[in-house]
């Protein structure tokens, strides 16, 4: 997609659809009511960058062995909670990732439930850049 022309409603309905296994209703409501907000383009915009991060987003065992240089591509929080995202399932529908957890009693990796975190009310922080294990 070019961000130079100016993105529509129809582009981010498109987007949504494509990260509504990644990110909770609650938080996909709250973009929507962006999505009609002066700040609609910006929104529209990270949208786009988000579902291209998920997409390109490695495999299962596509990391396996980088340890802290392999890339945390996206975030979730709540409360004292962090879980970094390495990997993701390969299947249209999102099952479950590798990445870290800090559930406030240290770091942990391991296979992480997208939907679980999700339905105990993390969000995926929207303003993530990826970046290695080791910096976060």
């Amino acid at each position: 997609m070019n961000t130079a022309t100016a993105m529509t409603r129809k582009d981010a309905i498109h987007f949504i659809a494509q990260l509504r296994g990644f990110i909770g209703t609650t938080q996909l409501q709250a973009i929507g009511h962006v999505c009609y907000s002066e700040e609609k383009q910006f929104m529209f915009e990270k949208l786009a960058e988000l579902t291209g991060i998920i997409a390109n987003m490695p495999k299962p065992y596509e990391t396996d062995g980088q340890g802290n240089q392999a890339m945390v591509f996206l975030h979730y929080f709540i409360g004292n909670c962090d879980w970094w995202i390495i990997e993701k399932d390969i299947g249209d529908e999102q099952q479950q990732a590798f990445g870290c957890a800090n559930l406030g009693y240290g770091s942990e990796l391991g296979y992480i439930s997208i939907a679980e975190i999700i339905a105990a009310g993390a969000e995926l922080d929207l303003y993530w850049t990826p970046k290695p294990l080791s910096q976060c």
